[in-house]
Protein backbone atom coordinates (compact mmCIF):
# COMPACT_ATOMS: atom_id res chain seq x y z
CA UNK A 1 0.00 0.00 0.00
CA UNK A 2 1.21 3.46 -0.91
CA UNK A 3 2.72 5.38 1.47
CA UNK A 4 0.48 8.47 3.05
CA UNK A 5 2.42 11.17 2.51
CA UNK A 6 1.98 15.01 2.03
CA UNK A 7 4.12 18.03 1.29
CA UNK A 8 3.00 21.84 2.23
CA UNK A 9 4.74 24.42 0.99
CA UNK A 10 4.74 28.15 0.74
CA UNK A 11 4.18 28.66 4.35
CA UNK A 12 5.01 32.59 5.23
CA UNK A 13 5.45 31.51 8.20
CA UNK A 14 4.84 28.28 11.15
CA UNK A 15 4.51 28.97 14.36
CA UNK A 16 5.62 25.39 15.91
CA UNK A 17 5.78 26.33 19.33
CA UNK A 18 9.14 23.69 19.86
CA UNK A 19 10.89 25.58 22.37
CA UNK A 20 7.28 25.78 24.75
CA UNK A 21 7.05 22.23 24.21
CA UNK A 22 10.78 21.62 25.51
CA UNK A 23 9.49 22.91 28.90
CA UNK A 24 6.29 22.03 29.40
CA UNK A 25 4.82 24.87 28.63
CA UNK A 26 6.12 26.83 31.90
CA UNK A 27 7.56 30.05 31.74
CA UNK A 28 6.30 31.06 28.44
CA UNK A 29 8.14 33.58 26.43
CA UNK A 30 7.71 35.46 23.00
CA UNK A 31 10.78 33.48 21.76
CA UNK A 32 8.68 29.99 22.73
CA UNK A 33 6.60 30.48 19.45
CA UNK A 34 9.50 29.25 17.73
CA UNK A 35 8.55 30.71 13.87
CA UNK A 36 10.09 29.30 11.06
CA UNK A 37 9.82 32.11 7.99
CA UNK A 38 9.43 30.63 4.72
CA UNK A 39 8.65 26.85 6.16
CA UNK A 40 7.45 23.51 4.85
CA UNK A 41 5.87 20.92 6.71
CA UNK A 42 5.84 17.15 5.75
CA UNK A 43 2.97 14.58 6.93
CA UNK A 44 3.14 10.71 6.14
CA UNK A 45 0.77 8.64 7.63
CA UNK A 46 -0.53 11.34 9.79
CA UNK A 47 2.47 12.34 11.42
CA UNK A 48 5.01 15.14 10.89
CA UNK A 49 7.91 13.37 9.44
CA UNK A 50 9.59 16.91 8.26
CA UNK A 51 9.27 20.52 9.34
CA UNK A 52 11.71 23.79 8.54
CA UNK A 53 12.45 26.36 6.16
CA UNK A 54 11.48 25.37 2.34
CA UNK A 55 14.46 26.13 1.58
CA UNK A 56 16.19 23.20 3.37
CA UNK A 57 13.27 21.34 2.25
CA UNK A 58 15.07 17.28 1.12
CA UNK A 59 15.04 16.99 -2.23
CA UNK A 60 12.78 13.72 -2.32
CA UNK A 61 10.25 15.85 -0.82
CA UNK A 62 10.59 18.78 -3.07
CA UNK A 63 9.74 16.13 -6.09
CA UNK A 64 6.63 15.58 -4.12
CA UNK A 65 3.08 17.20 -5.71
CA UNK A 66 2.69 19.69 -2.85
CA UNK A 67 0.14 21.79 -1.53
CA UNK A 68 0.39 25.85 -1.64
CA UNK A 69 -0.56 27.47 1.51
CA UNK A 70 0.38 31.12 -0.27
CA UNK A 71 2.23 32.54 2.11
CA UNK A 72 -0.17 31.90 4.98
CA UNK A 73 0.64 31.42 8.66
CA UNK A 74 0.35 27.89 10.18
CA UNK A 75 -0.16 27.21 13.99
CA UNK A 76 -0.67 24.29 15.96
CA UNK A 77 -4.03 22.69 16.12
CA UNK A 78 -6.14 24.01 18.77
CA UNK A 79 -6.94 21.51 22.04
CA UNK A 80 -10.03 21.77 23.80
CA UNK A 81 -9.47 19.79 26.81
CA UNK A 82 -12.46 21.03 28.63
CA UNK A 83 -16.04 20.31 27.51
CA UNK A 84 -19.59 18.79 28.11
CA UNK A 85 -20.63 18.44 24.43
CA UNK A 86 -22.69 15.67 24.80
CA UNK A 87 -26.31 16.74 25.94
CA UNK A 88 -30.09 17.69 24.91
CA UNK A 89 -31.88 20.55 26.00
CA UNK A 90 -30.43 24.02 27.16
CA UNK A 91 -31.04 25.79 30.44
CA UNK A 92 -31.80 29.33 29.10
CA UNK A 93 -34.19 30.66 31.71
CA UNK A 94 -31.16 30.19 34.54
CA UNK A 95 -29.08 32.99 32.58
CA UNK A 96 -32.10 35.26 33.56
CA UNK A 97 -32.16 33.68 36.82
CA UNK A 98 -28.09 34.26 37.79
CA UNK A 99 -28.43 37.70 36.55
CA UNK A 100 -31.21 38.59 38.51
CA UNK A 101 -29.33 37.42 41.46
CA UNK A 102 -30.09 33.67 42.18
CA UNK A 103 -26.95 31.73 43.02
CA UNK A 104 -25.87 28.63 41.43
CA UNK A 105 -26.42 26.58 44.68
CA UNK A 106 -30.34 27.54 44.88
CA UNK A 107 -30.81 26.92 41.02
CA UNK A 108 -29.49 23.65 41.53
CA UNK A 109 -31.60 22.82 45.13
CA UNK A 110 -34.72 23.81 43.44
CA UNK A 111 -34.65 21.22 40.82
CA UNK A 112 -32.53 23.42 38.21
CA UNK A 113 -28.56 23.49 37.36
CA UNK A 114 -27.06 19.91 36.19
CA UNK A 115 -30.15 17.89 36.97
CA UNK A 116 -31.88 19.35 34.84
CA UNK A 117 -29.83 18.77 31.84
CA UNK A 118 -29.72 15.32 32.96
CA UNK A 119 -33.86 15.19 32.50
CA UNK A 120 -33.44 16.19 29.09
CA UNK A 121 -30.91 14.12 28.11
CA UNK A 122 -31.98 11.09 29.53
CA UNK A 123 -34.91 11.35 27.05
CA UNK A 124 -32.89 12.07 23.81
CA UNK A 125 -31.72 8.53 21.56
CA UNK A 126 -28.50 7.77 21.43
CA UNK A 127 -28.59 9.06 17.70
CA UNK A 128 -29.77 12.14 18.54
CA UNK A 129 -26.99 12.97 20.68
CA UNK A 130 -24.88 11.90 18.19
CA UNK A 131 -26.04 14.67 15.84
CA UNK A 132 -26.54 17.21 18.19
CA UNK A 133 -22.74 16.60 19.27
CA UNK A 134 -21.46 16.81 15.76
CA UNK A 135 -22.88 19.99 14.81
CA UNK A 136 -20.67 21.29 17.80
CA UNK A 137 -17.40 19.48 16.76
CA UNK A 138 -18.18 20.78 13.76
CA UNK A 139 -18.00 24.48 14.90
CA UNK A 140 -15.03 23.77 17.41
CA UNK A 141 -12.84 22.30 13.50
CA UNK A 142 -13.65 25.81 12.25
CA UNK A 143 -12.01 27.26 14.52
CA UNK A 144 -9.19 25.64 14.16
CA UNK A 145 -9.45 23.02 17.07
CA UNK A 146 -8.27 19.49 16.21
CA UNK A 147 -8.57 17.95 19.67
CA UNK A 148 -11.54 18.32 21.65
CA UNK A 149 -12.24 16.26 25.28
CA UNK A 150 -15.89 15.96 25.41
CA UNK A 151 -17.26 14.49 29.04
CA UNK A 152 -20.25 12.51 30.21
CA UNK A 153 -21.95 13.21 32.98
CA UNK A 154 -25.96 14.42 32.30
CA UNK A 155 -26.81 10.64 32.34
CA UNK A 156 -26.06 9.83 36.03
CA UNK A 157 -27.00 6.20 35.15
CA UNK A 158 -24.84 3.67 34.08
CA UNK A 159 -27.32 3.11 30.69
CA UNK A 160 -27.36 6.89 30.15
CA UNK A 161 -23.66 7.06 30.37
CA UNK A 162 -22.74 4.86 28.23
CA UNK A 163 -25.65 6.12 25.97
CA UNK A 164 -23.39 9.40 26.20
CA UNK A 165 -20.04 8.26 25.96
CA UNK A 166 -21.32 5.91 22.64
CA UNK A 167 -22.24 9.22 21.16
CA UNK A 168 -19.01 10.55 22.23
CA UNK A 169 -17.38 7.98 20.59
CA UNK A 170 -19.56 8.15 17.15
CA UNK A 171 -18.01 12.04 16.64
CA UNK A 172 -15.91 12.92 13.67
CA UNK A 173 -13.18 15.03 11.99
CA UNK A 174 -11.21 16.51 15.24
CA UNK A 175 -9.60 14.01 17.92
CA UNK A 176 -12.49 12.74 20.58
CA UNK A 177 -10.96 12.28 24.18
CA UNK A 178 -13.75 10.73 25.75
CA UNK A 179 -14.23 11.63 29.66
CA UNK A 180 -16.53 9.40 32.12
CA UNK A 181 -18.12 12.58 34.40
CA UNK A 182 -20.18 10.11 36.55
CA UNK A 183 -19.33 11.67 39.83
CA UNK A 184 -21.01 15.37 38.31
CA UNK A 185 -23.37 15.17 40.51
CA UNK A 186 -25.84 12.79 42.88
CA UNK A 187 -28.68 11.61 40.86
CA UNK A 188 -31.97 11.58 42.91
CA UNK A 189 -32.29 7.83 42.99
CA UNK A 190 -29.35 7.64 45.17
CA UNK A 191 -29.90 8.97 48.91
CA UNK A 192 -26.67 10.25 49.29
CA UNK A 193 -23.00 11.14 47.41
CA UNK A 194 -21.23 8.21 49.32
CA UNK A 195 -23.76 5.39 47.86
CA UNK A 196 -23.62 6.90 44.68
CA UNK A 197 -19.27 6.89 44.88
CA UNK A 198 -20.15 3.20 45.84
CA UNK A 199 -21.99 2.16 42.65
CA UNK A 200 -19.66 4.51 40.25
CA UNK A 201 -16.52 1.94 41.49
CA UNK A 202 -18.48 -1.36 41.92
CA UNK A 203 -20.47 -0.88 38.68
CA UNK A 204 -20.13 1.61 36.35
CA UNK A 205 -15.80 1.91 35.97
CA UNK A 206 -15.77 -1.46 35.47
CA UNK A 207 -18.07 -1.19 32.50
CA UNK A 208 -16.99 1.65 31.16
CA UNK A 209 -13.67 0.16 30.94
CA UNK A 210 -14.71 -3.42 29.81
CA UNK A 211 -16.48 -1.02 26.69
CA UNK A 212 -13.22 1.24 26.03
CA UNK A 213 -15.23 3.89 25.91
CA UNK A 214 -13.43 6.75 28.08
CA UNK A 215 -10.04 7.16 28.66
CA UNK A 216 -10.25 9.29 31.53
CA UNK A 217 -12.64 9.71 34.83
CA UNK A 218 -13.49 13.57 36.19
CA UNK A 219 -15.38 14.77 39.40
CA UNK A 220 -17.39 17.73 40.65
CA UNK A 221 -15.64 18.67 44.08
CA UNK A 222 -18.01 21.23 45.47
CA UNK A 223 -19.70 21.95 48.08
CA UNK A 224 -23.33 20.03 47.99
CA UNK A 225 -21.25 17.51 45.29
CA UNK A 226 -18.65 15.40 46.32
CA UNK A 227 -16.54 15.88 49.05
CA UNK A 228 -12.41 15.91 48.47
CA UNK A 229 -11.97 12.42 51.27
CA UNK A 230 -15.11 10.96 49.20
CA UNK A 231 -13.50 11.62 46.03
CA UNK A 232 -10.29 10.75 46.51
CA UNK A 233 -11.30 6.77 46.87
CA UNK A 234 -13.37 7.06 44.05
CA UNK A 235 -10.33 8.12 41.71
CA UNK A 236 -7.97 5.59 43.66
CA UNK A 237 -10.78 2.72 41.96
CA UNK A 238 -10.46 4.89 38.60
CA UNK A 239 -6.42 4.69 38.45
CA UNK A 240 -6.74 0.58 39.80
CA UNK A 241 -8.40 0.18 36.35
CA UNK A 242 -5.95 2.24 34.31
CA UNK A 243 -7.70 5.38 33.74
CA UNK A 244 -6.29 8.81 33.76
CA UNK A 245 -8.42 11.99 35.01
CA UNK A 246 -9.31 15.60 36.00
CA UNK A 247 -10.43 17.65 39.10
CA UNK A 248 -13.34 20.13 38.87
CA UNK A 249 -11.40 22.27 41.85
CA UNK A 250 -11.73 25.21 43.74
CA UNK A 251 -14.55 26.91 41.73
CA UNK A 252 -17.03 28.16 43.57
CA UNK A 253 -15.56 27.41 47.27
CA UNK A 254 -11.88 26.34 48.30
CA UNK A 255 -13.22 22.95 48.56
CA UNK A 256 -9.85 20.96 48.05
CA UNK A 257 -9.94 20.02 44.54
CA UNK A 258 -6.58 21.16 43.59
CA UNK A 259 -4.38 19.66 46.77
CA UNK A 260 -6.57 16.46 45.64
CA UNK A 261 -5.27 16.91 42.44
CA UNK A 262 -1.72 17.03 43.26
CA UNK A 263 -2.41 14.15 46.08
CA UNK A 264 -3.53 12.25 43.48
CA UNK A 265 -1.62 13.19 40.37
CA UNK A 266 -4.12 13.95 38.29
CA UNK A 267 -3.71 15.14 35.03
CA UNK A 268 -5.29 18.38 35.66
CA UNK A 269 -7.17 20.67 38.02
CA UNK A 270 -9.86 22.59 36.40
CA UNK A 271 -11.84 25.82 37.14
CA UNK A 272 -9.64 26.58 40.40
CA UNK A 273 -11.01 30.76 40.65
CA UNK A 274 -10.62 29.92 44.93
CA UNK A 275 -6.77 29.13 44.67
CA UNK A 276 -4.75 31.08 47.67
CA UNK A 277 -1.31 31.17 47.52
CA UNK A 278 -0.36 28.01 49.28
CA UNK A 279 -2.32 25.94 46.50
CA UNK A 280 -0.58 28.24 43.67
CA UNK A 281 2.91 27.16 45.26
CA UNK A 282 1.58 23.01 45.58
CA UNK A 283 0.49 23.61 41.57
CA UNK A 284 3.77 24.96 40.25
CA UNK A 285 5.67 22.17 42.16
CA UNK A 286 3.26 19.49 40.65
CA UNK A 287 2.66 18.24 36.99
CA UNK A 288 -1.04 18.64 37.51
CA UNK A 289 -2.18 21.48 34.64
CA UNK A 290 -3.85 24.16 35.44
CA UNK A 291 -6.77 24.30 33.06
CA UNK A 292 -8.61 27.84 33.27
CA UNK A 293 -12.08 28.40 32.12
CA UNK A 294 -12.46 32.28 31.83
CA UNK A 295 -16.14 32.02 29.82
CA UNK A 296 -17.60 30.25 32.87
CA UNK A 297 -16.48 33.10 34.94
CA UNK A 298 -18.00 35.59 32.80
CA UNK A 299 -21.22 34.16 32.75
CA UNK A 300 -20.94 33.41 36.63
CA UNK A 301 -19.66 36.86 37.06
CA UNK A 302 -16.92 35.62 39.67
CA UNK A 303 -13.57 36.23 39.89
CA UNK A 304 -10.97 35.15 37.48
CA UNK A 305 -8.32 32.68 38.01
CA UNK A 306 -4.85 33.90 38.81
CA UNK A 307 -3.64 33.23 36.27
CA UNK A 308 -0.31 35.36 36.20
CA UNK A 309 0.66 34.29 39.80
CA UNK A 310 -0.04 30.45 38.50
CA UNK A 311 2.39 30.87 35.54
CA UNK A 312 4.84 33.11 37.53
CA UNK A 313 5.20 30.58 40.33
CA UNK A 314 5.89 28.09 37.70
CA UNK A 315 2.82 26.44 36.56
CA UNK A 316 1.48 25.18 33.59
CA UNK A 317 -1.87 26.71 31.99
CA UNK A 318 -3.98 25.35 29.54
CA UNK A 319 -7.24 27.18 29.07
CA UNK A 320 -10.57 26.32 27.49
CA UNK A 321 -14.16 27.24 26.96
CA UNK A 322 -15.90 24.43 29.36
CA UNK A 323 -18.99 24.46 26.87
CA UNK A 324 -21.59 22.99 28.77
CA UNK A 325 -25.61 24.30 28.81
CA UNK A 326 -25.52 26.28 31.83
CA UNK A 327 -22.37 27.70 32.85
CA UNK A 328 -20.82 28.11 29.87
CA UNK A 329 -22.78 28.06 26.92
CA UNK A 330 -20.60 28.76 24.24
CA UNK A 331 -18.42 27.66 21.80
CA UNK A 332 -16.23 30.93 21.18
CA UNK A 333 -12.76 29.82 21.64
CA UNK A 334 -11.83 33.62 20.59
CA UNK A 335 -13.93 35.23 24.03
CA UNK A 336 -11.58 32.37 25.72
CA UNK A 337 -8.56 33.87 24.59
CA UNK A 338 -9.96 37.45 24.58
CA UNK A 339 -10.72 36.60 28.59
CA UNK A 340 -7.76 35.42 29.11
CA UNK A 341 -5.66 38.30 27.72
CA UNK A 342 -8.23 41.26 29.18
CA UNK A 343 -9.01 39.41 32.72
CA UNK A 344 -6.17 37.58 33.16
CA UNK A 345 -3.29 39.76 31.70
CA UNK A 346 -1.96 36.74 29.98
CA UNK A 347 0.43 37.60 26.72
CA UNK A 348 -0.57 36.57 22.98
CA UNK A 349 2.30 33.65 23.81
CA UNK A 350 1.08 32.15 26.81
CA UNK A 351 -2.32 32.29 25.39
CA UNK A 352 -1.48 30.17 22.38
CA UNK A 353 0.57 27.84 24.58
CA UNK A 354 -2.30 27.36 26.95
CA UNK A 355 -4.48 26.45 23.96
CA UNK A 356 -1.75 24.05 22.38
CA UNK A 357 0.58 22.48 24.62
CA UNK A 358 -0.72 23.35 27.65
CA UNK A 359 -3.76 21.76 26.84
CA UNK A 360 -2.11 18.52 25.13
CA UNK A 361 -0.96 18.27 29.04
CA UNK A 362 -4.20 18.38 30.55
CA UNK A 363 -5.10 15.69 28.53
CA UNK A 364 -2.19 13.34 28.89
CA UNK A 365 -1.26 13.50 25.00
CA UNK A 366 1.83 15.75 24.76
CA UNK A 367 3.74 13.31 23.04
CA UNK A 368 1.61 13.55 20.16
CA UNK A 369 0.05 16.87 19.61
CA UNK A 370 0.25 20.72 20.94
CA UNK A 371 3.45 21.49 18.91
CA UNK A 372 4.36 21.00 14.65
CA UNK A 373 7.63 19.21 15.59
CA UNK A 374 8.93 15.85 13.97
CA UNK A 375 6.70 12.46 15.19
CA UNK A 376 3.76 14.69 16.27
CA UNK A 377 0.37 14.70 15.13
CA UNK A 378 -0.10 16.64 11.75
CA UNK A 379 -2.67 18.98 13.29
CA UNK A 380 -2.46 22.35 12.25
CA UNK A 381 -4.37 25.48 10.99
CA UNK A 382 -4.20 27.96 8.34
CA UNK A 383 -4.70 31.34 9.02
CA UNK A 384 -6.39 34.08 7.03
CA UNK A 385 -3.86 37.18 8.90
CA UNK A 386 -1.00 37.47 11.10
CA UNK A 387 -0.81 35.78 14.19
CA UNK A 388 -1.67 39.15 16.14
CA UNK A 389 -5.40 38.29 15.19
CA UNK A 390 -5.67 35.78 17.49
CA UNK A 391 -7.75 36.16 20.26
CA UNK A 392 -8.70 39.18 19.58
CA UNK A 393 -12.19 40.06 17.51
CA UNK A 394 -14.79 37.91 20.15
CA UNK A 395 -17.15 36.16 17.71
CA UNK A 396 -13.66 35.89 15.42
CA UNK A 397 -11.29 33.06 14.95
CA UNK A 398 -8.97 34.30 11.95
CA UNK A 399 -8.92 30.51 10.66
CA UNK A 400 -8.51 29.80 6.77
CA UNK A 401 -8.74 25.81 6.66
CA UNK A 402 -8.10 22.66 9.90
CA UNK A 403 -6.11 19.89 9.44
CA UNK A 404 -5.80 16.63 11.05
CA UNK A 405 -3.29 13.94 10.36
CA UNK A 406 -2.21 15.67 7.35
CA UNK A 407 -6.02 16.16 5.84
CA UNK A 408 -7.63 18.96 5.62
CA UNK A 409 -11.13 18.48 8.20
Amino acid sequence: MAEALEVFRGIGKLVSLASAAARGGRHVTDADLAAIENAALVSENGKIKWVGPEAKLPPDYRKKRAKDLKGRVVIPGLVEPHTHLIFAGNRSAEFEMRNQGVGYQKIAEAGGGILATVRATRQASEKQLAAIGQKRVDRFVRQGVTTIEVKSGYGLSLDEELKMLRAAKSLKRARIVPTFLGAHAKPAEFETADTYLDYLIETALPKVKKEKLATRVDAFVEKGYFSADSTRRYFLAAKKLGFGGSIHADQLTLSGGARLAIELGAQSADHLVQLGSEEIAMLAKSDVTCVLLPSADLYMDCAYPKAKELMAAGARVALSTDFNPGTSPSQDVALVGVLARVRMKMTLAETLVAYTVGASHALGLAKQIGSLEKGKACDFAVLTGSIDELFLDVGQMPIHTTYSSGREI
